[in-house]
C-alpha cells in the first residue's frame, strides 16, 4: 500500500514499552501531532545513531506539539533494553506480527536474510490523522531528512 500525502494514516494498536496497554494512534487525534519512525532492528548502529539524534532533538519535537513514536517488527523486551539503555524518552512500539509496516509500506520482504523487517521511514501525522510528510529510506542505512521533518511540524503549529 502506497502513503499520499493528505490521506488518512491508517490506524494502530501496538505493544508499547513505556505502558501495558496498546498504543492507539487514533488516541492522539485531536490533541497531538504525531511523527512516525519505522526503524529496522533495534541495537544496530545506523538505528542507534538516528535514535540517540531523535533522543537529543526531543525538544524541538515536544516544541511542535508532536509526539514520536518508534516502530519496528523487534520484540517489546528487546525495544525496551534498548531504550533502557540508551534512554529514550519516547514509547517504542513492537510490530511483531508485521500488521502495521506493511500499511505504510515500511516492510522489507527480506533484509540481511531476515524475513518481514520494518523500513527506514517517517510519517507527520497531524492532530486531524492526516499524513503531512512521508518518507521511506531506499537503503536502510540511509536515514530520514530531520530537517523536513520538522519543516512540516513548523507549518502545523
Amino acid at each position: 500500500m502506497s502513503i499520499e500525502i493528505g490521506q488518512d494514516a491508517p490506524d494502530f494498536a501496538l505493544k508499547g514499552i513505556l505502558d501495558t496497554k496498546a498504543v492507539e494512534l487514533s488516541h492522539f487525534r485531536g490533541k497531538s501531532n504525531v511523527v512516525l519512525f519505522f526503524f529496522p532492528l533495534a541495537f544496530s548502529s545506523v538505528c542507534t545513531d538516528e535514535f540517540c539524534s531523535l533522543r537529543d532533538d526531543v525538544s524541538q519535537y515536544d516544541g511542535f506539539d508532536a509526539k514520536v513514536l518508534g516502530i519496528s517488527v523487534d520484540s517489546p523486551f528487546a525495544l525496551a533494553a534498548w531504550a533502557k539503555e540508551f534512554d529514550y524518552p519516547f514509547d517504542l512500539l513492537s510490530d511483531f506480527n508485521r500488521q502495521v509496516s506493511p500499511q505504510y509500506d515500511s516492510l522489507y520482504e527480506e533484509l540481511m536474510g531476515f524475513k518481514g523487517v520494518s523500513k527506514r521511514s517517517a510519517f507527520v501525522i497531524d492532530k486531524a490523522g492526516k499524513i503531512r510528510y512521508a518518507e521511506v529510506c531506499p537503503s536502510p542505512g540511509d536515514l530520514p531528512s530531520f530537517d523536513k521533518i520538522r519543516a512540516t511540524l513548523a507549518t502545523l503549529s
